[in-house]
C-alpha cells in the first residue's frame, strides 16, 4: 500500500472530525445562547440574585381614649459596602482622610468600642474588601439622626458606603398596663398573645421585598428594584388608661401588702359588655421558687397569664347566683322563703358541708345569699335539683356557664368545665350540693362577670369584646358593636328579686359586703366569695389549702353603669383570705375612683379657711396689677403715681401700698426681700448702689438693711436662694 496515501487518507479522516466536532460545539453554543439563554440566564441570576422580604410597618393598638398601647418604633442597622466605588477612588483617600474622625465620633456616641477598636474594626474591613459589613445594629431613631451627621457618612452612600437597613421594634408605651391582654408581638408569630395574636392578620400588614444580589461573598440590596409592603392596619380596642392604671394599681396595692399569688380586675361596661379595663398580676419566683423581690424587699408581681380570661378555677360563693336564679325562676323558692341553716354544717351523702359562720339557724333565702350560707344552697339545690339534676345544668347552660365567652382573644386554658349528669366517672350523689355553692366546676372570672352583668342589664347577657374598630390611615375599616349573647337570662320577677338579694350582700347589717362596701357615696350590689383551693395542687387537707377571694358586683345599682370582677389568689402568708377584706377592698378603691371621674355630678370645691398669714411682696405696679388680675383677686392700691408698690395679701385680699423711699422722698436703702433678680438688681442699681450676687433664685437676704441712709456706689450684697 502507498505510504503517502495512507498518511493523506489519515489527516483528512483527522480534519474532517475536528471540522464535525467544531459544527458540533457551535451548533451547541447558538442553541444554549439562542434557544436555551433565557433558562441559564435566569439560573444564573438565581444563584447571584434573590428577592428578600420587607416587613410591613405593623399597625398600633390604641386604647378607647386615644392612648398608644402597642405600636412599632423604627430601629436602624448600619452596614458599609466598603467596595463602593467612591469609597475605593483615588486609592481610598476619602476613607483614609475620614476614618480618624468617623471611628473617634462612633465611639463616643455608642460607647461601646473605643477609637482605636472602630479604627481597627473597619480598616480590617476595608483591607478585605467586604461589600455588606455590619457595622452596627438596632441603633435608635436618634442615634441615626447623629450618625447621619458624622464624617464619611454624611457623604451619602455612594461615596461613604453606608447602608441603612430600617425594620420595626415592638414597644408597649405604658409597659405593664393591660400587658397580657394587649399581647406581647413576636417575630413568630405563633407564640404571639392578646390581641396582638388575635388581630395579627389585620396588625401585620402586607409584606413586601427587595432584590438582593450576591457580591464578593455578600447580599446587597439592588436600588430601586423594592417592592413597598403595605402597612398594617391599625385596633382602637374598647380599654380606657384611667380604668386600667386605676385597676392595676388597686390591685398591686393588695397583692403586695396581702403577699398573695396572683389577681385579675375586669371591668365592663354594663350595657354594651366593653372591656374597659382588665388587669392580671402574678407574684414572681426564680427556677428554686423562691420569691423574687425588688431592691426595697418588695416581691415583684408582672402580668404573666391572663387569669381573668386564661384560668379556670373552682369559683366558690360568687357561684351561688347562678343557684338562686335557678331556684326563682323554677318557682321552687322566692326572696322570703325559710331556710334552715341547721346551725351552718351539714353532712350530705357522707361529706360535711359548713359555713364559715356557725350557729344559723332558719332564715329567708334573701339572708342566707346575703350571710353567704353554703348549707343553705347546698340543701335547696339538693331539694329540688338531686331527682332531675339535668334541670339544674340546664340553667347553667342558659348562663353560658358550660361554653366559651367569645371574647376576641384566645385563651384555651380558659375553656370551662360543668359536670353532666349520668358521667359515672364525675357525677356523684355529692355533685349537686357542691356545685350549689361553687365547688366541682372550673369557670372563669369572666364567665361569672358575664352573669352578673346580665342581672346588672335587666336580664340580657352581652358578649364581652375588646376591640372598637380597625383603621387604617384614620379611616374605619371595620366597627363592631354590642352584641347580645342571651335576651333574657330569667323572668323579670326573678330579676327583681335576684337584684334585691345582690344589694343586701352590701346593705345588709350582716351582709357579707356590709363592712367593706357599705360607707360609698353609691350604691353598690354584688357577692363575695371565698373558695378553698389546693396549694400546688396537692389536696385539700389543712397544711396545703388555701384560699381564693372574690368580689363580683355592679355600681350604681339603682342605673348600673360598670361592673367588675375582682378575684385574688391568696397564698398561706396571706393575713386576710375573705374575700370582702382581700376583692371588696381592691373593688371598692377602683369604684370610688370610677364614680368620682366619670359618674358623679357633685363638683369638689375647696372649703372657705380663714387666712392667718401675711404675705408680703415688692414689685413693679403694672405687674402686680396684670397678676393680680389673671388670678382675679380684689386689691386695693392706696398710692397714686410711681412704678414701684410694697403689696400685703390677707386672706386673699391684697393691698398695694408706695414704697417707704418712695413716700417720704428720703433716699433709702430699698427692702428687695423676696424679689426675683432682676427687679431686685434694677431697684438698687438705679439707687446707686453697687451690687453683688449670691446664689440664684429670690432674694432671702441683704447685706444692707433696707431703709437706712446710704452713699452712691456703696457696695451691697444679695444673697439669693
Amino acid at each position: 500500500m502507498d505510504i503517502r496515501k495512507d498518511i493523506l487518507w489519515r489527516v483528512n479522516l483527522s480534519f474532517l472530525v475536528m471540522v464535525l466536532l467544531g459544527v458540533v460545539v457551535l451548533g451547541r453554543a447558538f442553541y444554549i445562547q439562542r434557544v436555551e439563554g433565557n433558562f441559564w440566564r435566569s439560573m444564573a441570576d438565581s444563584l447571584h440574585q434573590k428577592f428578600m422580604p420587607l416587613e410591613a410597618e405593623r399597625g398600633t393598638i390604641y386604647s378607647e381614649d386615644g392612648n398608644m398601647l402597642s405600636t412599632s418604633v423604627p430601629i436602624f442597622d448600619i452596614y458599609v459596602d466598603f467596595g463602593a466605588d467612591g469609597l475605593r477612588e483615588k486609592n481610598g483617600q476619602r476613607f483614609k482622610d475620614n476614618i480618624d474622625s468617623l471611628s473617634f465620633n462612633m465611639a463616643r456616641l455608642f460607647k461601646d468600642k473605643t477609637t482605636t477598636q472602630y479604627k481597627k474594626e473597619m480598616q480590617l474591613a476595608y483591607k478585605n474588601n467586604d461589600r455588606y459589613y455590619p457595622l452596627k445594629k438596632k441603633i435608635s431613631f436618634s442615634e441615626y439622626i447623629e450618625l447621619r451627621n458624622f464624617p464619611l457618612v454624611r457623604l451619602g452612600r455612594n461615596k461613604s458606603g453606608f447602608i441603612v437597613d430600617i425594620r420595626d421594634k415592638r414597644i408597649n408605651p405604658y409597659v405593664l398596663l393591660a400587658n397580657r391582654t394587649i399581647g406581647l408581638s413576636r417575630d413568630n408569630a405563633r407564640k404571639n398573645v392578646g390581641i396582638e395574636q388575635s388581630y395579627d392578620s389585620l396588625l401585620k400588614g402586607t409584606t413586601g421585598q427587595r432584590l438582593m444580589r450576591y457580591v464578593a461573598g455578600a447580599y446587597m440590596p439592588v436600588e430601586g428594584s423594592e417592592v413597598e409592603p403595605e402597612n398594617g392596619k391599625d385596633i382602637v380596642t374598647t380599654l380606657d388608661t384611667y380604668m386600667q392604671d386605676v385597676a392595676e394599681s388597686a390591685l398591686m396595692k393588695m397583692l403586695v401588702n396581702n403577699n398573695s399569688l396572683h389577681g385579675t380586675v375586669i371591668v365592663m361596661e354594663t350595657a354594651s359588655g366593653k372591656i374597659k379595663a382588665i388587669a392580671n398580676l402574678g407574684q414572681q419566683k426564680d427556677k428554686d421558687g423562691n420569691i423574687i423581690r425588688d431592691k426595697g424587699g418588695v416581691p415583684v408581681y408582672l402580668e404573666d397569664l391572663n387569669y381573668g380570661i386564661g384560668k379556670a378555677t373552682e369559683p366558690g360563693s360568687i357561684f351561688k347566683l347562678a343557684t338562686l336564679i335557678s331556684l326563682m325562676d323554677d318557682k321552687y323558692v322566692d326572696k322570703n322563703t325559710i331556710v334552715d341553716c341547721e346551725g351552718g354544717a351539714k353532712y350530705f351523702y357522707g361529706l360535711r358541708i359548713k359555713d364559715s359562720h356557725l350557729g344559723t339557724g332558719a332564715i329567708t333565702v334573701k339572708d342566707a345569699f346575703s350571710h353567704s350560707s353554703n348549707v343553705a344552697f347546698a340543701k335547696l339545690a339538693d331539694q329540688y335539683y338531686h331527682t332531675q339534676p339535668s334541670k339544674f345544668t340546664d340553667h347553667l347552660h342558659k348562663f353560658r356557664l358550660d361554653t366559651l365567652t367569645g371574647i376576641d382573644i384566645t385563651a384555651t386554658s380558659g375553656r370551662p368545665t360543668i359536670k353532666k349528669p349520668g358521667n359515672k366517672r364525675s357525677w356523684y350523689n355529692t355533685t349537686i350540693p357542691y356545685m350549689a355553692h361553687g365547688y366541682e366546676e372550673l369557670v372563669t372570672p369572666l364567665h361569672m362577670l358575664m352573669l352578673y352583668n346580665a342581672v346588672a342589664n335587666n336580664g340580657k347577657m352581652m358578649k364581652p369584646y375588646l376591640v372598637n374598630a380597625v383603621k387604617q390611615y384614620g379611616m374605619d375599616v371595620k366597627t363592631y358593636e354590642p352584641v347580645v349573647l342571651v335576651d333574657k337570662i330569667c323572668s323579670d320577677e326573678t330579676l327583681v328579686q335576684v337584684q334585691e338579694c345582690l344589694s343586701a350582700v352590701v346593705d345588709s347589717l350582716h351582709g357579707t359586703g356590709h363592712k367593706v362596701l357599705f360607707d360609698s357615696a353609691y350604691k353598690i350590689a354584688g357577692k363575695t366569695g371565698t373558695a378553698v383551693t389546693a396549694l400546688d395542687n396537692k389536696g385539700y387537707n389543712k397544711g396545703n389549702k388555701i384560699y381564693q377571694a372574690s368580689f363580683i358586683g355592679y355600681f350604681p345599682a339603682s342605673q348600673p353603669k360598670y361592673t367588675m370582677a375582682v378575684v385574688i389568689q391568696n397564698s398561706k402568708e396571706s393575713k386576710l383570705i375573705y374575700g370582702a377584706d382581700v376583692s371588696g377592698t381592691v373593688f371598692k378603691e377602683i369604684s370610688d375612683k370610677l364614680y368620682a371621674r366619670f359618674l358623679s355630678n357633685r363638683k369638689y370645691s375647696m372649703p372657705g379657711i380663714s387666712d392667718t398669714l401675711m404675705y408680703n411682696y415688692y414689685g413693679m405696679k403694672n405687674d402686680l396689677n396684670s397678676i393680680l388680675g389673671t388670678l382675679k383677686m380684689p386689691y386695693a392700691d392706696s398710692a397714686t403715681g410711681g412704678y414701684w408698690r410694697s403689696m400685703n395679701v390677707k386672706n386673699s385680699t391684697a393691698t398695694l401700698q408706695m414704697p417707704a423711699d418712695a413716700a417720704t422722698g428720703v433716699t433709702i436703702i430699698p427692702n428687695v426681700m423676696g424679689m426675683g433678680l432682676k427687679d431686685a438688681v434694677y431697684m438698687t442699681e438705679n439707687k446707686g448702689l453697687k451690687v453683688t450676687i449670691t446664689g440664684r433664685g429670690r432674694v432671702i437676704s441683704q447685706s444692707l438693711p433696707a431703709g437706712t441712709t446710704f452713699k452712691k456706689g456703696q457696695p451691697i450684697t444679695l444673697f439669693l436662694n
